[in-house]
């Protein structure tokens, strides 16, 4: 009769371990995207200052900073983060920023001032903080996905309805395609 107690409280016991892990592994999946909102609102933060220092320098490029100003009020309203349509306009985005600062090559008094070095500075690293929690959140994606699928897991994770998470990817094939800045 003890053996059997003992059987099942073991089993007791590893349904909880497997509770609690698939928990940690969900709310750090959560908590990475939240990262990427972070990044994306010191992005959105960034782009007026940016748009603002180049304007006074580049008259002539208003139509670039209309579509930055256009899809940064897009993407701001958009709330899921991998919706492809969000992915998309970020992706967008990323172009345009790209093209701005190739402006910046184009006039040596803008590529000398100080402010638009440390915007210039501020959004490459905001890009390359971006790309390291997108990266962050496909990480912890997997692993969440991965441990809901495995048996015995996939028993209890059937029975808490945890379905997989989607992972943070282009949808389009073109915006895969290296970035051709043009003048």
């Amino acid at each position: 009769m003890n053996i059997l107690i003992g059987i099942i409280l073991l089993f007791i016991i590893y349904l909880m371990y497997i509770y609690n892990r698939l928990i940690t592994l969900k709310n750090r999946a959560l908590e990475s995207i939240s990262d990427i909102d972070v990044q994306l609102k010191r992005r959105y933060d960034l782009i007026p200052n940016l748009i603002e220092t180049v304007k006074g320098y580049a008259q002539h490029e208003k139509t670039i900073f209309e579509n930055i100003a256009r899809l940064r009020s897009e993407a701001m309203q958009q709330k899921n983060i991998t919706d492809p349509s969000k992915v998309q306009t970020e992706h967008q985005i990323s172009k345009a920023l790209q093209s701005l600062l190739a402006i910046g090559e184009q006039y040596p008094e803008l590529k000398a001032s100080q402010n638009f070095l440390e915007l210039q500075k501020d959004i490459v690293d905001t890009e390359d903080k971006l790309l390291v929690a997108r990266r962050f959140y496909n990480t912890n994606v997997m692993a969440f996905n991965t441990a809901i699928q495995v048996f015995p897991n996939n028993i209890v994770a059937n029975m808490l309805q945890y379905k997989a998470l989607q992972f943070f990817e282009v949808e389009n094939t073109n915006e895969k395609e290296v970035v051709q800045v043009q003048y």
